[in-house]
This record gives C-alpha cells, sequence and structure tokens, in this order.
C-alpha cells in the first residue's frame, strides 16, 4: 500500500520541554495550544485544584501564554474560544461535578468565567469559529452528540437520528466553521450536521476511524482497527453515500510510522500528535 506522509505544523518552543503536558489540541482557526503544569499528577485519587500554563502557538509562529488558576480536570480536555478565553473540560463527570465543576469557561486573561456540567464521558470536546462547544460521548454515556454554549445552555443534541438511529459512541468528530462531520460506532456512517437542518446520513464502509476529514466532495478517514490503525481512508461524497477511493498509510513527515497519538480533525485537515506531545504535523485534503 502507497505511503502519506503528515507535513509539521507547530513545536512547542523549547524552554517549556521541562513541563508535563496535561493535553493539547489545535482550534478552529489552526492555532496549537498545549496545557501544561510543572510535574505529572500522582496515580489514582482526586486532585485538587491546580495551576497550569497555556502556551499557543500559531501557524506563523508566534506564541502566546496564559496562566490558568484553580483547575480541577484530572483528565482535561482543552480549547480555544474566538475570545481568546479557554475551556477546559473533565473528561469523567464524578458526583462531585453535580454542581457544575465539570467544565471551567476562562476569559483571555485566564480568569475562571463560567463553570458547568456536560456529562460523562468525554470523547471530543471543540470549540466552533462561534465559540459554541461540541461534545462527542465514548460508549460509559451512550448521549450521542451535543452543542453546548460557552455558558453552559444545551442548543442542540442528536438524539435518534434519522437513519442511523441512537448514536453509541461518537468515534470520530470534526468541528469547522459551518459544519460538524462524525462517523459514530456501530455501523460508522457519515453525519453531516448543520444547526437548524436536520442530519445528512452517508452509508459509509470504512469501520473503527478515529477521524475524518473533508473538502470539495473528497473525504478522509483515519484509523481503524487491528493493523489499520495508521491506514488513511479516502472516499468520495454523494448524496447517500461514501464511496470507496483508494488507501495509504499515514507515515510521520520523515516516512517512519507513527506511534501513540492524539488526533484532532478541523475541515479539510487531520492534526496527529505523537508522544512525548510536543509537536503537532498535519494531514491536509485541501493541499
Amino acid at each position: 500500500m502507497q505511503t502519506s506522509a503528515l507535513v509539521p505544523h507547530a513545536r512547542l518552543p523549547r524552554t517549556y520541554h521541562d513541563r508535563h503536558v496535561l493535553t493539547s489540541t489545535v482550534d478552529a482557526f489552526g492555532t496549537a495550544h498545549w496545557l501544561l503544569t510543572s510535574r505529572a499528577p500522582e496515580p489514582g485519587g482526586d486532585r485538587p485544584p491546580y495551576d497550569a500554563l497555556v502556551v499557543s502557538v500559531r501557524e506563523d509562529g508566534g506564541v502566546e501564554v496564559t496562566e490558568l488558576s484553580a483547575l480541577r480536570a484530572r483528565f482535561p480536555h482543552l480549547d480555544r474560544l474566538p475570545d481568546g478565553g479557554f475551556v477546559v473540560a473533565s473528561a469523567r463527570a464524578r458526583r462531585a461535578d453535580a454542581d457544575g465543576s465539570q467544565v471551567q469557561v476562562f476569559d483571555a486573561l485566564g480568569r475562571e468565567t463560567w463553570s458547568f456540567t456536560v456529562g460523562d464521558a468525554i470523547e471530543h470536546l471543540l470549540a466552533d469559529p462561534s465559540g459554541a462547544l461540541w461534545v462527542g460521548h465514548f460508549d460509559e454515556n451512550p448521549a450521542g452528540i451535543r452543542r453546548w454554549s460557552a455558558t453552559g445552555e444545551l442548543q442542540w443534541q442528536s438524539g435518534d437520528v434519522p437513519g442511523t438511529g441512537w448514536i453509541m459512541d461518537c468515534y470520530a468528530l470534526n468541528v469547522s466553521d459551518s459544519v460538524v462531520w462524525a462517523c459514530p460506532y456501530t455501523d460508522f456512517p457519515l453525519l453531516e450536521i448543520r444547526p437548524g437542518r436536520p442530519v445528512r446520513v452517508r452509508a459509509n464502509t470504512v469501520r473503527g476511524a478515529k477521524a475524518v476529514a473533508v473538502h470539495a466532495g473528497r473525504v478522509a478517514f483515519l484509523g481503524g482497527y487491528g493493523e489499520e490503525q495508521d491506514r488513511i481512508a479516502y472516499g468520495e461524497l454523494t448524496d447517500t453515500t461514501v464511496e470507496p477511493a483508494g488507501a495509504a498509510v499515514l507515515t510521520r513527515p520523515d516516512g517512519a510510522p507513527l506511534g501513540r497519538r492524539r488526533v484532532v480533525a478541523r475541515a479539510a485537515r487531520i492534526h496527529v500528535q505523537e508522544e512525548p506531545f510536543t509537536e503537532w504535523a498535519v494531514l491536509d485534503l485541501s493541499g
């Protein structure tokens, strides 16, 4: 099978390599963000509130640093809001989070402004360019996909999608400016979600993808089961289906095999970050 190499996207400045990377992401505008602490959390048990640093690296190489105080998320998701603030959410909602402390919203100066709860078992939390938060859950909470305001108002939920049924596990989620794409378990249809319109469902034969990118009628799925974790499966969109259009093995920029990684999908791009999680690389369908 042919290979497809990632392209370097953003790198954490070496000044911060002595810090522990709690999580990292790429926002809707292409800027990479790292949530850093002075040391790794202790294994087991609850973690008390802690301080952290967000280091943001723009596509032009510019760097911004924001201090956040009194974070509570033990297994955090991170994203930036269009006003320059940040959202940090714990993947697991404990009983203690019933008071609305699972999701914390910070302003551009790093001050907490809101907190609320969106439910247990967060697989994806991605902000769109308007500042809305799209949350997809894994199978320990089959809540499907939901859209929240940055102040905790539930604005939309997938529910029982005609043509695919209840979403048990949101394997892949892509949030961009005007459309959200998802590929959920168990039949892995490609869902096209546009606020104010019915969800569009396309039948798809690719199973187990962890990320999806779409551009100009073309689609790329990253991942699968077993030996297919590095597979890129390409397709062409019709009104009702995704038609297979070839496959490749995704590699590092230098052509070496990928290791353990995070993935974030935005519009035409799939961003990939390997351990030790200090660099992001990208596959761009529009390039």
